[in-house]
């Protein structure tokens, strides 16, 4: 019985053998990987604001809805919308006639008043009238220019014209409906003048005062501009608790009226790390970064945080001083020797 215990015993010290047995690690593999040329940077702790994120639209500074002064039929409509125009261009012709007949109505009644007035003032200078005569003569002349001028604006009021240059957004109205005060025709804004209206939470209304510049991005438009504080409303919404906020924008390739924006409110500074995009690798739901350590490249599973523009803050995984790869000429693996160019 003893002898055949010492086989069991052989096995059981085996197994406790291989048990500790050193664990064989990408680094073991390394040395027969080519060397890769890498690009590296030194990863620092910056500062910067941290800011909260409110949400807007990109709106036209100038823009007007066009509607009539006068109750006509639409007798021509110049204009479609997406059509650009300049200012003082004739955009809507009313029917005028009805109009046009009691201008002609009032110019000969002033000219007739006028008339009787120069006859008048000649018999007054010649002392044959009296001077209530000369002044009720006087008097009607004023009255009928009053009316010839009454009756020449409404009579303008049948050209409808661009009060700027911008482009036709909207068309409600076509040739043959009644045009009546009250409702709008067309509508026009100036493409080259946008601002974000935003409405900004009470909590945050200390943050931003007029003439601040302020981040916006326009995901639409993939732009990421400075905008300038130029209207904040004093008084809150009861129902929301905002404060409607307006940001002048510069003038960039792609930003239109009615787009969506995002206003970057700085609430605090904060120290974090940032490194750029292009150093993060995306596996499924894993994270990874390479450090150079020793010679080799060292993968790291780190965790990534808010994005800003072409760099990204990192959580966890990185420390402030270590070397970390932000271009290669090739693919890397845990381990791989690298020359850092």
């Amino acid at each position: 019985m003893k002898f055949r215990a010492i086989p069991f015993l052989c096995l059981f010290l085996g197994v406790l053998t291989g048990c500790h047995r050193p664990h064989s690690g990408p680094a073991e593999s390394a040395p027969s990987l080519p060397a890769a040329t890498v690009k590296v940077q030194p990863v620092e702790r910056l500062r910067r604001w941290a800011t909260e994120e409110v949400v807007g639209t990109v709106r036209p500074k100038l823009r007007a809805a066009l509607e009539a002064k006068v109750q006509a039929r639409i007798e021509e409509m110049l204009v479609v919308p997406g059509q650009s125009v300049r200012a003082g261009e004739l955009l809507v012709r009313l029917d005028d006639r009805e109009i046009r007949a009691r201008y002609e109505q009032a110019r000969a009644v002033y000219e007739q008043a006028e008339r009787d007035f120069r006859r008048r003032e000649k018999l007054f200078q010649e002392q044959t009238i009296s001077r209530a005569e000369y002044d009720a003569a006087e008097a009607q002349l004023r009255v009928a220019a009053a009316a010839l001028q009454e009756a020449e604006t409404q009579l303008g009021h049948t050209r409808i014209v661009a009060p700027f240059d911008g482009v036709i957004t909207a068309k409600h109205a076509d040739v043959g409906d009644l045009a009546v005060p009250g409702r709008a025709l067309l509508e026009i804004e100036d493409p080259k003048a946008l601002r974000l209206e935003a409405d900004l939470p009470e909590a945050l209304l200390d943050r931003v005062q007029l003439g601040q510049t302020l981040t916006v991005r326009v995901p639409a438009a993939q732009v990421t501009l400075e905008g300038t504080v130029s209207e904040i409303t004093p008084v809150a919404d009861p129902r929301t608790r905002t404060f409607p906020v307006k940001v002048d924008l510069p003038a960039r390739p792609g930003l239109r009226s009615g787009q969506f924006g995002r206003l970057l409110v700085p609430v605090a500074e904060v120290e974090a790390i940032r490194v750029p995009v292009r150093a993060i690798h995306v596996k499924g739901q894993m994270e990874l970064a390479y450090v150079v350590k020793e010679g080799r490249a060292e993968l790291r599973l780190v965790k990534t945080g808010k994005r800003l523009g072409e760099e990204v803050e990192v959580v966890s995984g990185l420390a402030a001083g270590e070397s970390l790869v932000v271009e290669s000429d090739r693919p890397l693996r845990d381990g791989q020797p690298v020359t850092i160019r």
